[in-house]
């Protein structure tokens, strides 16, 4: 599958998309035991499946209770939701982590730009002992190729933060800081906070630290209290190795070897063919060659007529993931 690996990133039109999509899904079909007898199970012949909207999604769920990778590999890292001590996290066997790195700074650098020209600083205090979080990982990357002296985590280092985000603000230095919802929230309440420039990126989720609110409120709130005229957000998961942004209107887009598409809430196995259908979000995201491309999430959403979604929040409200966005009340 070497030369599928290259496909997958070279994907130029709808047409590309849809033929590595079959292909992925019947070398999944095939290599990933878990997924064949999913697949079995809703669908009489695979033969019948002829465009991407067709294959079907794998539950979520199934990360908690099931490894799910090619049955040709073995795994090079594993990656845990973060969730919480009263709920199962999930699994995510990770076969190459060459392909996981290739789709974030490449869906990076489309939607934000190249990591060099950035400081690239995180204030995640939840996230301190979570060692096998996707999160970290990314951004421990993403810090790596910035190569800027000042980025890395901030775990619970606020005054050392605040005096670094002023240096480079002094400096009219290009920053980004990632943070965790209620961790920014923290920051504006303590300190009085003007950066025009900085780019604020919330990872969403309140972790039990806070009441969830809406995102639109949360975005207005930041924005107020960073001096900032927008609030950018990441959309991923454990679960995946792909990302999509929302680049401060809270509607997210995808690179070009994922897709979102949305289901109904009352036929699971049926995809909306329309825009402006509210249901759960499936995602493919062919970046996930050696697990599984084809998942349904817990998540709610809608699809706008350009392609960008929106995520307006979850089906259980009781098992809120680590890296999701907030949740409507």
């Amino acid at each position: 599958m070497e030369a599928v690996e290259k496909q997958i990133f070279q994907i130029q039109s709808e047409s590309d998309f849809q033929a590595i999509a079959l292909k992925i899904f019947h070398f999944q079909y095939k290599n990933c035991p878990i997924y064949q007898q999913y697949v079995k199970g809703v669908v009489r012949s695979i033969d019948t499946i002829k465009e991407a909207a067709q294959i079907p999604f794998l539950p979520i769920d199934f990360f908690k209770t099931h490894r799910i990778i090619s049955s040709e590999k073995q795994a090079e890292i594993i990656f845990k939701s973060s969730g919480t001590t009263a709920t199962q996290v999930s699994h995510h066997h990770v076969a190459k982590l060459s392909v996981y790195e290739e789709s974030l700074l490449g869906g990076f650098r489309y939607f934000i730009g190249e990591p060099q020209q950035f400081a690239i600083l995180a204030y995640l205090p939840s996230y301190r002992e979570h060692n096998n979080s996707s999160l970290l990982y990314m951004l421990q990357l993403l810090m790596q190729k910035s190569k800027h002296p000042l980025s890395g985590f901030y775990f619970n280092k606020e005054d050392e933060l605040i005096k670094n985000l002023q240096l480079l603000y002094n400096q009219n230095t290009k920053t980004i800081l990632w943070g965790v919802s209620f961790a920014l929230l923290d920051l504006i309440e303590k300190y009085k906070l003007h950066f025009p420039h900085l780019l604020v990126f919330e990872t969403g989720g309140m972790k039990g630290k806070r009441k969830e609110i809406l995102r639109e409120e949360l975005h207005q709130r930041l924005k107020k209290g960073f001096g900032v005229d927008k609030i950018y957000s990441e959309y991923g998961m454990a679960e995946l190795l792909s990302q999509a942004y929302s680049t401060g209107n809270q509607t997210f887009k995808t690179p070009l070897w994922m897709r979102v598409y949305i289901r109904d809430i009352y036929n699971p196995l049926h995809v909306y063919n329309t825009h402006n259908k509210r249901g759960g979000i499936n995602i493919i995201d062919l970046a996930n060659l050696y697990s599984c491309s084809f998942i349904a999430t817990q998540d709610m959403g809608i699809i706008r007529e350009n392609q960008s979604f929106e995520v307006l929040g979850r089906f259980d409200y009781s098992d809120i993931r680590g890296c999701n966005l907030l949740v409507e009340e």
